[in-house]
């Protein structure tokens, strides 16, 4: 965060502290969000499609999670999750035909 001028006001010190609180607490959640994009679009790429499901369940999870917390907005993960869906049925169609 950037340094700030110090309060002396007590109220003020403890929105500090509480934003530079959420603040980590949220950059953990969308980094975790990228890592496990990241991880899906490899799985995606292996072809084992057992890893792939699991992956998929537990990225929705972490997005819908997000999602209700208001880490992200709702509209973001919900094109998140599209977008994920999409390839996975690409992927499903196209090995199935």
């Amino acid at each position: 965060m950037a340094n700030k001028p110090v309060k002396k006001n007590l109220s003020a010190l403890k929105r500090m502290r509480q934003s530079e609180k959420r603040h980590e607490r949220n950059q953990a959640v969308k980094s975790a969000v990228k890592t496990m994009t990241k991880k899906f679009n490899e799985v995606l790429r292996g072809g084992n499609e057992e890893e792939i499901q699991k992956v998929y369940r537990d990225i929705i999870k972490l997005l819908d999670k997000a999602s209700s917390k208001n880490i992200l907005h709702r509209n973001n993960s919900s094109r998140r999750i599209s977008t994920i869906s999409r390839k996975l049925h690409k992927y499903l169609s196209g090995k199935a035909a």
